[in-house]
Order: C-alpha cells, then structure tokens, then sequence
C-alpha cells in the first residue's frame, strides 16, 4: 500500500512535470510563432467561396492570401462580380486590375443531327463510362458523346445541354474553372480567352471524305481557311486545320477564314451574337442518324 509519503512525492513529480511542459510550449509557442496578416480573414470574406481555383490558386484562401502578399490582382476572380472586386480593391488600395475573360470552348459541333452512330450505347449514362465501351458508340471517334458529365460537373450552370446532344457553354456564366475540360474524356473542352472568336470546332484527325462520312460538320483538311487567313494563323496537321494562337494577337482577324469552310467546321463566336458558321455549313436535313443496331453496354 503506497504511504502518503509516496503520494505526495508523486502529485509533487507530475505538478513540476506539468510546469516544465507548460514552459516548453510556451516558449515553442513564441518561436514557432507566425504571424497572419489580418486583412487576409478580410479580403477571404469577400470573395465568393466557390473553391474553384479558377484564379490559378487552389481556393479562394490562398487567393487573399495571394492579393494580401501582392502576388495577384483582385480582378483574378471571375467568380465575383466586377463590383466585389472592386470591393476588394478599395480595402487593399490597390488597383483592381484587368483579367480579360476567359471561357470553355468545345472542339465538336458533331451532335445527333448530323453525326452518325455506328452502335447504341445502353449503359450508364455518363460519358466517361460509354468512352471505356468502344469509344461509346459514335462513329467519329474523337466527337462528343452528348451525355452531359460535363454540365453535370459545373458547379455555376454555364453549360447545359441542347437538343441534338451537344454541351452549350453559357460564356457570361463561365468562369473558366477547368471542371469541364478534366472531366471529358475526349478531350473536346479548352480554356480560351473571349477575343479568340476565330474556332475549329472540331478535333477529327479522319482524312476528309472518311471525317465528313461520319459527321457532316467535321474538318476535312481542304486548306481553304489557311489560305484566306493571314499568313502562318492557320495550318493543316494530321488532317485538321490548327489556329496558331500564339500569334492571334499579331493580326487582324475577321471572319474571312470561315466563309469557304464546305462544312462549317471552322467558326467565328460572338458572346453576344453566338456562333456563325459559313453557309456551306448549314443544317443537316437528316432527321434520323444513322445508327447501327449493335448494342453497347
């Protein structure tokens, strides 16, 4: 049986042991000790919490963080509203700064009306699963499967899907978060700022007559666009004319380079006006595709 002698040296062994940690911790405490700049807690409060990392930052944390330390301009949200920025300016003193908008652009206009099916795809209901079944059925192997992952997966409803199939993006909605061009497993989805008006929606690499056997709208390499645009805009690989955008800025771009497209594969966006198309490229006058009777799934 322990006597009150033991117990008394043990509370008085755990009370010192207790003091000496304490000072530990305290001491760590003040070396350790990293100082947060408040306004971050600020400038995070007024911005829109969705997480997006549409900014170049992954959450809207790090970007007070990064607007506190100066690294970014509050106009990098293209979430928040051009007034919340300015919000945001105003209590830093800074200059709101300029981030031209930039929005998801799809490389297909391959929908059910003028794209073929070579077999019907029966199983679950997402893109990704159908592309691990045969590629999901179309007969372009590179076009838009139409089962919408990609409007499912946007979180600020910028893109829903249209009557023949194919994903429309919203552009005032846009917030070039990147969700879309991550979930599709085509490929179809990019980043592109708003001026690029000039677009190849299309990314069959199929040599011509076979690309236009399976979708009317398809590119089939003629090379009439690469001579109407200026020089070196526009060239011709792997059977697809490719805009070089690296050089986009260096010249007057109009819609000259579409006007001869024979399938209108090659178009010219406006937000406002929507997209235009040369008028060899204009509505099939097929009401049914054709679709092989070969299930899949």
């Amino acid at each position: 049986m322990l006597s009150l002698a033991s117990i008394g040296t043990a509370a008085l062994f755990m009370i010192a042991l207790g003091a000496v940690l304490a000072a530990i911790l305290a001491i760590a405490s003040k070396k350790l000790f990293v100082y947060e700049d408040p306004r971050i807690d600020a400038v995070d409060e007024m911005l829109p919490q969705a997480q997006c990392g549409a900014c170049g930052v992954p959450g809207c944390r790090p970007f007070a963080e990064a607007i506190v330390a100066g690294l970014r301009s509050p106009s990098g949200c293209t979430v928040n509203t051009p007034e919340a920025n300015q919000l945001i300016a105003d209590y830093m003193g800074v200059d709101v700064g300029s981030q031209e908008k930039v929005v998801a652009r799809l490389a297909c206009a391959g929908g059910t009306h003028v794209a073929y099916k070579r077999a019907e795809y029966q199983g679950l209901k997402s893109c990704q699963a159908a592309s691990l079944i045969a590629g999901g059925g179309k007969g372009c192997n590179w076009g838009c499967l139409g089962l919408g992952d990609c409007a499912d997966v946007c979180d600020f409803d910028a893109i829903y899907m249209d009557e023949h199939g194919l994903p429309i993006v919203i552009e005032d909605k846009c917030t070039a978060c990147n969700d879309c061009v991550a979930v599709c497993p085509k490929n179809l989805f990019s980043l592109q700022p708003a001026s690029h008006q000039l677009f190849v929606a299309c990314k069959s690499l199929d040599e011509g007559d076979e690309a236009q056997h399976e979708c009317e709208v398809a590119c089939t390499a003629c090379g009439k666009c690469v001579v109407d645009a200026p020089e070196g805009l526009i060239e011709i690989k792997n059977h697809l004319a490719v805009i070089d955008y690296e050089k986009y800025a260096d010249f007057t771009v109009d819609r000259t380079p579409i006007e001869r497209c024979p399938t209108g594969a090659i178009v010219w966006i406006d937000s406002k006006l929507g997209t235009t198309r040369s008028s060899h490229g204009k509505e099939s006058k097929k009401k049914v595709p054709r679709t092989a009777s070969l299930p899949l799934g």
